[in-house]
C-alpha cells in the first residue's frame, strides 16, 4: 500500500501569471516569485512552495502533488503500483527541478484526475513572510489543505484512491439537491496524519478540473480579514461564511484565477484516527455556507 504522507502542493494553469500573482499576494496573503522553468511558485510556510502556477491556453487545475516520507516509501510506491497494474510515467529532470522532489512519478485515476507521487522536498531555509500580514497557515506533517476532486466515475476512482493510494474514509455525504434524484456522492478521505480529509471525491464533472482546495489559518481574525481582502479586489464569492458540520472547519469560498473554488478557514478538526469511526452527515454546514451566491 502507497503510504501517503500529504498534499506536499497541487499544480494550476492560467494563460496570465500576474492574474494569479495578484490574487496570491493580495487576497490569499501569500508570496510569489517565480518557479525553475517558468511558472510561479506561491509560499505559504517553509517550504519554497505549496501552488505551482504554469503558463497555458486553459485555466484549469492541472495535477496534485502527494509526498511520501522517503525513499523507501516511494520505491514501495513504484512496486506497488507494476503489482497492481497502474500506468506510471517518471517527472522528468526539468519536473523534478521545477517540484524540487528527488523523484517524482504521475499517473491518472479513473476519472482523469492528474496526481504526482513525489519524496524529498527541497528547502531554502526561508522564512514565510506575509505580504499581507498573515501570521501562519496550518500546514507542517499535515500537507498545505486539502482538495477536491470530480469523480464522476465515481466507484472506480474511490476505489482507484483507496486500494491504489492508500487513503482511507473520514466520512461520506450524500448530496440530495432533488429530492426524487438519485443522491450526489462525496466521499472525504485521509492519510498519514491528523488532517480530517486531505482528498475528497465528488461524483460530477468539474471543467476546471478541481471542486475546490482548502487552506487554514490559525484565528479567525485571519479568514475576517481574507474575507475583507476579498471584496477589496471584486473576487468572486462563492459560498458566505459558514461552519462545516463534519470537519468543524469555519471558513468561505471563493473563485480563483484558474476556475476552481479556493476554501479560506479556520479551526479544522485533528482526527485520532485509532479512534474514529466514519459516519454519514445528511447537511453540509453547521451553519452558514449559502453556496448559491457563486451562482448568481
Amino acid at each position: 500500500m502507497i503510504d501517503i504522507r500529504g498534499l506536499s502542493y497541487f499544480v494550476s494553469q492560467i494563460e496570465n501569471l500576474s492574474h494569479w500573482q495578484r490574487y496570491a499576494e493580495d487576497v490569499l496573503g501569500m508570496q510569489v516569485r517565480p518557479a525553475p522553468g517558468g511558472g510561479l511558485y506561491v509560499k505559504m510556510d517553509e517550504r519554497p512552495f505549496r501552488m505551482l502556477i504554469v503558463e497555458g491556453s486553459e485555466a484549469r487545475y492541472l495535477a496534485s502533488g502527494w509526498e511520501l516520507a522517503g525513499e523507501s516509501a516511494f520505491q514501495a510506491a513504484l512496486e506497488h503500483l507494476t503489482a497492481a497494474g497502474i500506468e506510471w510515467q517518471p517527472g522528468s529532470s526539468a519536473e523534478l527541478e521545477q517540484r524540487g522532489v528527488q523523484a517524482l512519478v504521475k499517473l491518472s485515476d479513473p476519472s482523469g484526475n492528474n496526481h504526482e507521487l513525489s519524496w524529498g522536498h527541497r528547502s531554502d531555509c526561508l522564512p514565510f513572510i506575509s505580504p499581507q500580514g498573515v501570521p501562519r497557515f496550518i500546514t507542517g506533517d499535515m500537507g498545505l489543505g486539502h482538495t477536491v476532486l470530480p469523480a464522476p466515475n465515481f466507484d472506480a476512482t474511490l476505489a482507484f484512491a483507496r486500494d491504489v493510494l492508500g487513503f482511507e474514509l473520514s466520512d461520506i455525504y450524500n448530496f440530495r439537491p432533488d429530492p426524487s434524484a438519485p443522491a450526489i456522492r462525496i466521499h472525504f478521505l485521509h492519510c498519514h496524519n491528523a488532517r480530517h480529509h486531505s482528498l475528497a471525491l465528488a461524483e460530477y464533472p468539474v471543467p476546471s478540473g478541481c471542486v475546490h482546495v482548502m487552506v487554514e489559518v490559525d484565528s479567525m481574525t485571519e479568514v475576517g480579514r481574507a474575507h475583507d481582502r476579498l471584496l477589496a479586489h471584486d473576487v468572486s464569492l462563492s459560498a458566505t461564511l459558514g461552519q462545516h458540520l463534519n470537519d468543524r472547519m469555519t471558513s468561505f469560498y471563493m473563485k480563483t484565477p484558474s476556475g476552481f473554488d479556493l476554501e479560506y478557514g479556520f479551526g479544522g478538526l485533528q482526527v485520532d484516527w485509532a479512534e474514529h469511526s466514519a459516519f454519514e452527515f445528511t447537511r453540509v454546514s453547521i451553519w452558514g455556507h449559502d453556496f448559491s451566491v457563486g451562482q448568481q
